[in-house]
């Protein structure tokens, strides 16, 4: 049997329901097909943005939504995706695919889809091939309510107010795509980027600096000793890759039970690369006002076969559902230093939520990973040890349950998952005097999907019971993640 034992007089703080955020590139079928069908489409839409998916999304609280990348976003020119459709710029998306972007699907329809949805938008400013003065006359048409002429321009274009973007980030990978930049390099351009983050009205912005990849702790190093009271955020980017080479990354729905556990075996690892950029930060930033913000996160495989190679499509399983569930009860339980977290991507990309075909959408096990979650959004973290034994090959062994907990006004959830690919786990939850509690589950074999023809995973009621002592007591099954709320 599994024990979570919970204390409630201790907690790293308040979990930010921008750990919940996600991610939308101009890559593939995220956002046209995915997202955007257009105004003269047959499918259900509001103003070209498909209401399917909207809907889906509002389901889930959505908090914050990336925008427009990524690669994309440090060759793109946001003034090109403005004013007429027919009259805007075409360009080669070089980074994904070499499709035509007809930027039909510019700054009004990203932020018309963020209201629709009611989540916050985080925009990329293009570092690596833009100017200061792009970037900045980009924050004054969006939160700008002066008469200047990038004001009037915005209003002619049919928006009357300001929108009031909040989160900015400086360039995006700028290592790498973004740049190629070196840290002390990039440290300068920061600098002077974030000086033009101009404040309009209220509307002060987040500034994010473009942080790591992964495992470089120099990066981290330099920027928060160089440029930590100049920002508000610094981001670093940790894809869990099966493979093991970026050509070979494994496929997305054939594989071994040894290939599970090592996938899973690297999701977990974010918990280390957290802990070593937090320490970094501290010693800058000892009271924790700078947020670590995980931008891009998520699984990686090889694309699906038939598919552009450039589109990033991959299948969604029940791997990947532990996979997310892994992860968020790592970002939860690190919340007094990561204050945002986006899934890569949306729809149609790596580890999304919602897949697309024409009309068709189905809802991948990570949103369901999602759903079960929505409950720790700016709830209280509070502390939740899990004395469990380990599963899996020696190499790529892996915690049997993973957890994470937080209360709000007096009503306690626990979120659970069980690594476990075959047996179910006993599970004992105790530190607090439960008086009623429910359950919800997604379980299934490790390589269950759903697909448009048929929506095999969904969450099931999962019973709990209530001991004379107050502990909780239930099974979870194997390959499973649940969500027991309780007061």
């Amino acid at each position: 049997m599994a024990v979570i034992t919970l204390n409630p007089e201790r907690s790293r703080g308040t979990i930010s329901k921008n750990i919940y955020g996600h991610f939308s590139e101009h890559l593939g079928r995220c956002i046209y097909q995915g997202v955007y069908v257009g105004e003269n489409s047959a499918i259900p839409q509001v103003r070209g943005i498909r209401t399917d998916v909207v809907e889906a999304l509002k389901k889930i609280h959505l908090p914050v939504l990336r925008w427009p990348g990524g690669c994309f976003a440090d060759e793109y020119h946001w003034r090109d995706g403005i004013g007429p459709k027919e009259s805007r710029k075409r360009m080669v998306n070089t980074n994904w695919g070499g499709v035509v972007e007809d930027n039909s699907f510019g700054t009004h329809e990203f932020l018309d889809l963020c209201e629709q949805v009611g989540c916050e938008p985080y925009f990329s400013a293009n570092v690596g091939s833009g100017t200061v003065r792009e970037m900045a006359e980009w924050i004054e048409y969006t939160n700008s309510d002066g008469d200047s002429s990038v004001v009037r321009e915005r209003r002619a274009n049919g928006r009357e107010d300001a929108w009031g973007v909040k989160y900015w980030g400086i360039g995006n990978e700028s290592w790498g795509c973004g740049g190629n930049m070196r840290a002390e390099y990039y440290a300068d351009v920061y600098r002077r980027y974030q000086t033009f983050c101009r404040t309009y009205g209220k509307n002060k912005p987040f500034r994010i600096a473009s942080g790591s990849s992964g495992l470089d702790y120099h990066w981290t190093e330099v920027l928060m000793r160089e440029a930590a009271p100049m920002m508000d955020g610094i981001s670093v980017h940790y894809y869990t890759v099966c493979g093991d080479t970026w050509e070979k990354k494994g496929s997305a729905t054939d594989f071994t039970e040894e290939e599970y556990y090592k996938t899973l075996h690297k999701a977990a690892y974010i918990d280390e690369v957290i802990s070593q950029h937090d320490a970094i930060m501290t010693r800058y930033d000892p009271e924790k006002r700078v947020g670590l913000i995980v931008d891009e996160w998520g699984t990686w495989f090889d694309v699906e076969p038939g598919t552009n190679p450039g589109f990033l499509y991959q299948q969604n399983t029940m791997r990947d559902a532990l996979v997310a569930a892994v992860s968020l009860n790592i970002f939860n339980r690190h919340c007094d230093r990561v204050t945002m977290a986006n899934i890569a991507q949306l729809v149609n990309v790596l580890q999304s939520v919602i897949l697309t075909e024409g009309e068709k959408m189905v809802l991948t096990p990570t949103w369901h990973v999602f759903d079960l979650y929505q409950a720790h959004q700016d709830a209280k973290e509070i502390d939740c040890f899990v004395g469990t034994g380990s599963i899996g090959p020696e190499k790529w062994a892996v915690e049997r349950i993973s957890a994470s907990a937080s209360s709000r006004e007096g009503r306690y959830t626990v979120t659970a998952a069980n690594l476990d690919a075959d047996q179910p786990e006993e599970i004992r939850i105790t530190g607090v005097r439960a008086s009623r509690a429910e359950a919800r589950v997604l379980s299934g074999e490790m390589h269950a999907k759903n697909d448009f023809e048929q929506e095999m995973l969904t969450t099931k009621p999962l019973p709990v019971t209530v001991e004379e002592n107050g502990d909780l007591t239930l099974t979870l099954p194997a390959c499973a993640v649940a969500e027991i709320r309780f007061s």
